[in-house]
């Protein structure tokens, strides 16, 4: 039962803030809660969503190359400028969180609920997107890490 209310609870909220991706994610998890098959389908989303959700995203970056909007000479205009070098350090530095972020997820599962807490309240009440959870638990990987902290 407290699932439901949890589950309730996030959609009110993402409600009020009027967060369509979140009233989207929340009402596709309760209509799969509501379904027979829901113990086979959790584990599998579970377990590969993060990678469909990275895939999908993947897809809409590289459609500007595919329409032909930018090539290699893009590419090397941004190389010579200091922003274009901070944007390929944060990239790799990004990828370097997020393994870092699933390797804790994936050990610490229970930091999944705080992680989707801020997360939520980011994007409903800070205007933010969700794409904050992996990248969210490699930060917290390395503060943890740099801190000698332990998870239990």
């Amino acid at each position: 039962m407290e699932s439901w209310l949890f589950l309730a609870v996030i959609l009110v909220v993402a409600l009020f803030g009027k967060n369509m991706s979140l009233i989207i994610a929340s009402s596709v998890v309760i209509l799969i809660k509501l379904l027979p098959i829901s113990d086979k389908l959790f584990p599998l989303i579970h377990a590969k969503g993060i990678n469909w959700g990275v895939t999908i995203i993947s897809i809409a970056i590289l459609i500007p190359i595919a329409t032909g909007q930018i090539g290699f000479k893009d590419l090397l205009e941004i190389l010579k400028s200091p922003v274009g070098w901070i944007a390929l350090a944060c990239g790799a530095l990004v990828a370097i969180l997020s393994k870092n972020g699933v390797s804790l997820l994936a050990t610490s599962p229970q930091i999944t609920v705080v992680l989707v807490f801020g997360t939520i309240i980011g994007v409903v009440f800070f205007k933010g997107i969700a794409s904050g959870p992996v990248i969210a638990s490699g930060i917290t990987y390395c503060i943890v890490s740099l801190l000698n902290l332990s998870l239990s």
